[in-house]
């Protein structure tokens, strides 16, 4: 029988890990987490008045402040008043858990925490401490960075306790959310919007977004041209082709850059260097070299993934923890390049046996280097994790038996990332030939790989730096005389900033140094969930109410929304979990400023601003009164001005409204920069009130109204009539059983449904 219990967190792990231990162990799953603070939907009967009060007046006002005061540090389970007291609760989803681990511990001498090894898999540990009970000294903590019997037993052969300061660390952002959430969200509830919550770290990202919407909505497409030229040597023939060996891009005029803004300009420039002689006045060669990338962290994992295989980043972590409870990886939340020591000498043992030397120009080509390459992590990484890497690389590949498609997708290229960082720099012969016409400048650059190094295992791909097309140039001698046989010229516009797809935006939050490697799967989850945000494809784009709801916070809780306060507040939490700050302390100099400015904010007369509709000039197709301008969680929609009515004079008319330009096709990356969406662009009205672009809106067939990039800060509409299309819609329709209207398909957290519009 055995007489040890290790409790892990997943259940995928319990096989393998009782495969490494044998019988003398027995192998349970907590399945996550099995405590937490109390569920926010749930009602608290407890906080209810059960009586009258003769209280009146300023006296009755204090006691309703307190009744609401202490309803919500209940529902927060938080008291930030009592010391950040807190009220921990048992899972109900795991009740039948924690009571199959507390039978279990009884019946053994030692009881092993072998959760994960960060901060959330420290407090998980803690938790289970805390719930299955009985003696501190009966509780050991293990922890290892991959599920192999080599790493299993060096953590067994040296287990320690539990880090507190690591516990500490991660319930001081467990209160912070909490508090930030629950105290925020009656604010936006009263002043904006029901519905409507906010983040300490989603509401920064959310920001984000919001500021990159915002630099789109402002771009205004600018003409220009290229041109290039088809120089020949004497005695070659003429090739007109996209890639010909013979075309040279007109790089400058007079010593500055070429680019004219109009066709006509062009065609002038062009005929003046026809008329020229095209002289070669440098031809230059030289070895480049393209080191190869450092092995994988979480952020460049969930990059990588997105970019070659279409990886969204929930599916890519979901993939890596199959990965790792299989023992096939380390583990996958890290923010560190660092590499063990027998893994740097097995893979070089592996380039060494499997890669023979290459012969280059005469001489002698190793895919190995001398020594090791080493990589730089962040300052803020925390050095203890190793980088994402196969455990062993003599697996070269995995079945799908007992794995996914993505997990063997995954695998593969993690294998070849880690092989190819301990390989040698790829080779490229560049050359680069400059032709004089006059006052014109053309050039022409080459590249030829004449040794592969890592690529031979870790090839190019889209995305990658070295993607672009290699080709062979012609050899040109210095003052050599060329004779130019077409001259060739294109329109382009320019695009307005990429909006942020998942990985540039968790790429965006580590380079800020916000969130950390456990939290950026929750951030693009979370800002989603709640309407702030709506994935098109790849990119994220900022629903109007995120915008107002980031401008209302960054009015009234600006270090909040900071970027700066937000990365400090990072570094205070691993400064806690390495018991550097006190985690109390850390919390206390937050909530401080925090109530401050809450108070501030729900002052009626000069706290936060009010969602105040604004009115138009389009008649209620009810009763014809004039509509006005709303937003809620939903989005932008007209309303009834009747609608604050009596009952009887009541009207809820309402319209939706149908953007007429498809911005997508503007900001997707393989779009024809001279598309027509692009050209729309250049057709927008500018507002009357503060000169922003304005965005045309379908009312119905006859009417189209424009409203101010800025709304709602600025009130600034415009109504046109005529004959529109409405647009963006080619799916089924219903009719609506309340009402009449189309009911058109929509997808929403759950599934697709019939929405009235």
């Amino acid at each position: 029988m055995a007489d040890s219990l290790v409790i892990v967190e997943s259940p995928g792990k319990v096989r393998t890990i009782k495969k490494h231990l044998g019988s003398d162990y027995q192998v349970m799953s907590s399945v996550g987490h099995v405590r937490d603070l109390p569920n926010s939907a749930r009602k608290n009967k407890s906080s209810r008045s059960t009586g009258r009060t003769k209280l009146k007046g300023k006296a009755l006002a204090n006691y309703r402040e307190r009744q609401k005061r202490k309803t919500l540090v209940e529902r927060m389970g938080v008291d930030p008043d009592k010391n950040w007291s807190a009220t921990y609760e048992v899972l109900p989803d795991k009740t039948d858990v924690v009571e199959k681990l507390r039978d279990a511990a009884k019946k053994v001498s030692k009881v092993y925490l072998a959760t994960d090894l960060d901060r959330e898999g420290e407090a998980i540990a803690w938790h289970l401490q805390e719930v299955i009970g009985g003696e501190e000294e009966k509780f050991i903590r293990v922890v290892f960075n991959e599920i192999t019997e080599s790493a299993i037993q060096r953590a067994f052969a040296d287990p320690g306790t539990i880090d507190m300061n690591r516990v500490n660390a991660q319930q001081a952002r467990r209160f912070l959310d909490r508090v930030v959430g629950f105290e925020l969200t009656p604010l936006l509830y009263a002043k904006v919007a029901r519905g409507l919550s906010a983040g300490r770290v989603q509401s920064v990202a959310v920001r984000l977004i919001v500021e990159r919407e915002r630099e789109i909505r402002a771009f205004t497409p600018e003409e220009y041209w290229e041109a290039a030229a088809h120089l020949l040597k004497e005695g070659q023939s003429f090739n007109a082709s996209k890639d010909s060996p013979h075309k040279f891009e007109v790089t400058k005029f007079r010593d500055e850059r070429f680019r004219p803004t109009s066709e006509s300009q062009v065609t002038t420039l062009l005929a003046e260097m026809e008329r020229q002689t095209f002289r070669v006045a440098k031809h230059e060669s030289k070895i480049n070299l393209t080191r190869p990338p450092a092995p994988f962290k979480t952020t460049t994992l969930q990059q990588t993934a997105s970019t070659r295989l279409n990886f969204s980043v929930s599916r890519t972590m979901n993939a890596a923890q199959r990965l790792y409870e299989a023992g096939l990886i380390t583990y996958m939340r890290t923010d560190s390049t660092n590499i063990a020591s027998e893994a740097i000498e097995e893979v070089r043992n592996h380039i060494r046996k499997s890669y023979r030397e290459a012969t280059v120009e005469g001489e002698s080509a190793s895919y190995l280097p001398d020594k090791p390459n080493v990589y730089r992590s962040n300052a803020s990484s925390q050095e203890a994790h190793e980088a994402i890497r196969p455990t062993s690389v003599s697996v070269q590949s995995v079945s799908q038996q007992d794995l996914t498609r993505d997990a063997v997708a995954l695998y593969n290229l993690i294998w070849r990332r880690f092989v190819a960082c301990q390989m040698t720099p790829a080779r490229f012969k560049g050359t680069t030939t400059t032709v004089e016409a006059g006052n014109f400048e053309l050039r022409r650059s080459t590249s030829i790989r004449v040794f592969d190094g890592f690529q031979r295992v870790y090839s190019p791909n889209q995305g990658d730096k070295d993607a672009s097309a290699r080709t062979e140039g012609v050899d040109y001698r210095v003052d050599e005389i060329l004779q130019c046989a077409q001259v060739e010229k294109e329109q382009h516009f320019t695009k307005p900033p990429t909006r942020y797809s998942e990985a540039r935006l968790i790429r965006e939050l580590e380079r800020r140094g916000i969130g950390r490697p456990s939290t950026y799967t929750s951030i693009i989850s979370t800002i989603q969930e709640r309407g702030y945000v709506t994935l098109h494809g790849k990119q994220f784009t900022a629903e109007r109410i995120g915008e107002v709801v980031t401008d209302r916070l960054v009015e009234c809780f600006d270090n909040v929304l900071s970027y700066d306060f937000t990365a400090k507040m990072e570094t205070d939490l691993d400064q806690i979990a390495e018991g550097q700050k006190a985690w109390k302390d850390v919390l206390n100099l937050f909530y401080g400023d925090f109530s401050e400015r809450l108070r501030s904010a729900s002052d009626s007369e000069h706290g936060m601003r009010n969602n105040e509709p604004i009115a138009t000039d389009v008649p209620c197709l009810k009763c014809g009164r004039p509509m006005l301008l709303r937003i809620a969680k939903t989005g932008v929609f007209l309303s009834c001005s009747g609608y604050s009515l009596p009952p009887k004079e009541r009207c809820d008319g309402t319209k939706n409204l149908i953007p007429d330009i498809d911005l997508e096709k503007v900001l997707q990356e393989d779009e024809d920069p001279d598309s027509s969406a692009t050209a729309q662009l250049l057709t927008r009205k500018k507002c009357p009130i503060c000169g922003t672009w304005m965005e045309g809106n379908v009312v119905d067939q006859h009417t189209k109204m424009h409203i101010c990039g800025n709304f709602p800060r600025c009130p600034g509409n415009v109504i046109e009539t005529g004959q529109f299309e409405i647009k963006g819609y080619e799916g089924p329709v219903v009719e609506c059983d309340k009402c009449g209207s189309d009911m058109h398909l929509r997808s929403g957290r759950f599934g697709k449904f019939f929405g009235c519009t």
